[in-house]
């Protein structure tokens, strides 16, 4: 899939992956994500010595929610190559609680090209959300 992404989107997510701390799997990634007021925030990997790092994705959405939204429009991830670096299985879920079904989630290759373009459905088929825990 080809597409155009915003300059200054592909910028943010370079940036933001540039400043990634990943001493031991040297696989930086960025996460931007477009909050339902319009506001970006950026997020980028963490590891740590025992392996539990941050995702980019999470620490992103953390940022969001730090700043009193609820709700994903858009989300971005930027790895280190020409692959896809899709959010995992846990990021995935992340996502999930804030996403509605017009999120859609982006996945750019290391220059900011457009790899694929998912709707939250297709990133997480038959995905647990939380209308599935009110009684």
């Amino acid at each position: 899939m080809s597409g155009e992404i915003e300059a200054d989107i592909v910028g943010e997510l370079i940036a933001v992956r540039e400043r990634a701390y990943a001493p031991y799997s040297h696989h930086p990634v960025g996460a931007l994500v477009i909050g339902e007021s319009g506001r970006r925030y950026a997020g980028a990997n963490v590891e740590v010595a025992h392996y539990k790092g941050l995702c980019a994705e999470a620490s992103a959405i953390a940022a969001l929610v730090s700043a009193g939204e609820r709700e994903l429009r858009e989300v971005y991830v930027i790895g280190p190559g020409e692959h896809l670096c899709t959010p995992c299985g846990d990021c995935r879920q992340r996502i999930r609680e804030f996403a509605t079904p017009e999120t859609r989630i982006r996945v750019v290759d290391a220059r900011g090209r457009l790899l694929r373009d998912y709707s939250m459905e297709a990133l997480l088929p038959d995905s647990f959300g939380p209308e599935n825990l009110k009684l």
